[in-house]
């Protein structure tokens, strides 16, 4: 059983351009905030999980989508975290983004499946803090 709790407000999945900069101003805007940003870049694409407000000009945006961490700090050597929350989430076809930090990790998922993912989750056994 995992504690999770849900962010506050809704999130964007930004994709920008390979080698695209970081938008002018996106870091000191996001500086300060209590809300989660993940920037991923790849030789194909830069990836930007962020609040909506925070959705990069240009980009493509999915919008919106909710926000649950797990309760960490999480230790790197453990196994199946991230299996525990997908697997129920897929049994009740909830579609997932998922990221990691070094302390723990982060399930992001369609703000319209928001009910049926936090009863599928409360149904696998885990807490999740609203």
């Amino acid at each position: 059983m995992l504690d999770l709790a849900l962010l506050p407000g809704d999130y964007a999945i930004c994709r920008l351009p390979a080698a695209s900069p970081l938008p002018a101003g996106f870091i000191e805007a996001a500086m300060g905030l209590p809300d989660v940003i993940s920037v991923t870049w790849t030789p194909d694409e830069v990836s930007i999980l962020c609040p909506a407000d925070l959705a990069p000009d240009g980009a493509s945006v999915e919008a919106p989508w909710r926000c649950l961490r797990v309760a960490g700090p999480v230790q790197l050597a453990l196994t199946g975290i991230l299996a525990s929350i997908v697997s129920p989430l897929a049994d009740a076809r909830v579609n997932i983004f998922a990221f990691s930090t070094f302390d723990t990790d982060y399930v992001v998922v369609p703000a319209v499946r928001l009910s049926e993912a936090l009863a599928a989750l409360t149904a696998a056994g885990h807490r999740v803090t609203t």
